[in-house]
């Protein structure tokens, strides 16, 4: 099963090297403190770098188990994303059913079989964007940490998924209006996090659909920005 939509075209972003930075402020989004939009006004503005040398194994090997649960990660997000979830082992790591009650992207119901589903996992933050934006310039074991990271990844449709490919929020939203707010709070909250830049098309996008819900909380949590040790990344 596929499941992640993080590679595929660049999704429209330039090839040229980042820019100057551009402030933040002035007439900027506004926001109560904690907000998303708030915190979207704290962010670096520059063009998308290079995505020259970008690769998936850069972000180190998929769903690694970075916090030590023994599960690997796509599993951990099938778990916390899922209801009615059955499991193939009695450590309950390996989930093979469940259902998505309410899909983020399509507002759909969806049904979840091992090995034949229409649910992947997303990186809201692509890792192409990612890498675009901030990443490339990382130690690897700050890749392996956003690529794993729960706050960064959702169990969603599988087609919507890959239609966003590697877009940001100026290239593509979901569908389902009612998540959007939800979504870009979560892209807003991954590059605060992880101290990654955004375009000044993709400020605007988010900014557009942050300002119809302006109290927005911005989302927390997840794993530490740097991976155990014992991981790496090329």
């Amino acid at each position: 099963m596929a499941v992640t939509g993080c590679t595929g075209p660049a999704g429209g972003h330039s090839d040229a090297r980042p820019g100057p930075s551009v402030p933040a402020g002035g007439d900027g989004p506004q926001g109560a403190p904690g907000s998303a939009l708030h915190t979207l006004d704290s962010l670096t503005v520059k063009r998308a770098g290079t995505k020259t040398g970008y690769a998936r194994n850069r972000f180190g090997s998929a769903w690694a188990d970075t916090d030590g649960n023994g599960c690997g990660t796509r599993d951990d997000i099938l778990k916390r994303d899922l209801k009615g979830t059955a499991y193939r082992d009695a450590k309950k790591c390996v989930v093979v059913s469940g259902k998505l009650p309410k899909d983020p992207y399509t507002g759909k119901a969806l049904q979840y079989e091992r090995g034949r589903s229409t649910i992947d996992i997303d990186h809201v933050v692509a890792l192409s964007d990612a890498w675009q934006t901030g990443a490339r310039g990382w130690a690897g074991r700050k890749r392996v940490a956003l690529a794993n990271d729960p706050l960064n990844l959702i169990a969603v449709e599988a087609s919507a998924n890959r239609r966003k490919s590697d877009g940001d929020a100026a290239d593509w939203l979901p569908p389902y209006a009612g998540y959007r707010c939800t979504y870009v709070a979560r892209q807003v909250a991954v590059k605060k996090k992880y101290e990654l830049w955004v375009t000044p098309a993709e400020k605007d996008a988010m900014a557009k659909v942050l300002n119809s819900c302006p109290s927005q909380a911005l989302p927390s949590g997840g794993t530490p920005t740097e991976a155990p040790a014992r991981f790496t990344a090329k």
